[in-house]
């Protein structure tokens, strides 16, 4: 099994530099913001900070590609950098702590790419998650002072904690009344949204979420910690990993359960 200590080690430093940037200007009087052509928000934040990851990966990484939001594909080859700058501009732009830099490594297998080593770092809250392919997931502030993520053990819908984004998504998909059937059952729902409810399925303090229309920079660095904490990550047509533009993670005993409501197969 490739060992990937050195690159979670780098995403750590690419993390550190990020959230210096990020905090630095946010709630900032001044803030630039744009609208980009699909309607949504960009900083001037989001732009730096990408360009700070892709900077520090062309002098480590020089042949490794880099995907990110901002700025695109550049380079090819086996492994690839996927870069979300900061997953919820809308939160950073308002002044809400709910944003994160998500940084994932993916690798070419047999089976097609594959996220092998994802960060995602919180600097607002003061959190930061992180796993790699055969080592698990972790969360703290740093490698050396960490706690080993866990996904939970709830067994039924009835008893479990779902957490979403939004309601418009699931209406827009025709899907709302599956997602309001799926809401009656649980044991509790919260609209938590971005990559936090990935982050609480990997710690086992929410046991399913699920959103309808998602980028690999949103959804890449999330699968891996989810999965190397014991649960599962899918589409809603349940194809493993970050590929199928929506995701379903769970803590794996769940799974079929939640697809089974929210599924792409639903009839």
């Amino acid at each position: 099994m490739p060992d990937y200590h050195d690159d979670l080690r780098l995403g750590h430093v690419l993390a550190d530099a990020a959230d210096a940037a990020t905090m630095e200007r946010f709630k900032a009087l001044d803030l630039k913001v744009e609208t980009k052509p699909d309607m949504t928000p960009v900083s001037e934040a989001d732009k730096s900070a990408e360009e700070l990851i892709r900077g520090q990966l062309q002098r480590a990484r020089p042949r490794d590609a880099v995907l990110g939001e901002e700025f695109g594909s550049e380079g090819s080859g086996p492994r690839r950098w996927i870069i979300d700058p900061i997953d919820g501009t809308k939160n950073y732009v308002r002044g809400v702590p709910v944003w994160a830099t998500l940084i994932a490594l993916m690798e070419r297998g047999e089976g097609g790419d594959r996220p092998v080593v994802g960060i995602v770092s919180a600097p607002a809250l003061n959190r930061r998650w992180w796993a790699a392919e055969g080592l698990g997931a972790f969360t703290g502030r740093s490698l050396t002072s960490a706690t080993r993520l866990t996904a939970s053990r709830v067994g039924r819908i009835q008893d479990a904690s779902f957490a979403y984004s939004s309601l418009t998504g699931w209406e827009e998909r025709g899907r709302l009344s599956s997602f309001l059937d799926l809401s009656r059952d649980c044991w509790r729902t919260r609209a938590y949204g971005d990559f936090w409810p990935y982050m609480m399925v990997a710690e086992g303090s929410v046991d399913i979420c699920a959103e309808p229309e998602l980028s690999l920079w949103d959804m890449a660095a999330c699968a891996v910690i989810v999965q190397e904490s014991g649960g599962r990550f899918t589409g809603l047509d349940g194809r493993p990993g970050p590929h199928s533009g929506n995701a379903a993670a769970s803590n794996g005993l769940l799974h079929e359960d939640l697809l089974s409501y929210l599924g792409d197969t639903r009839g």
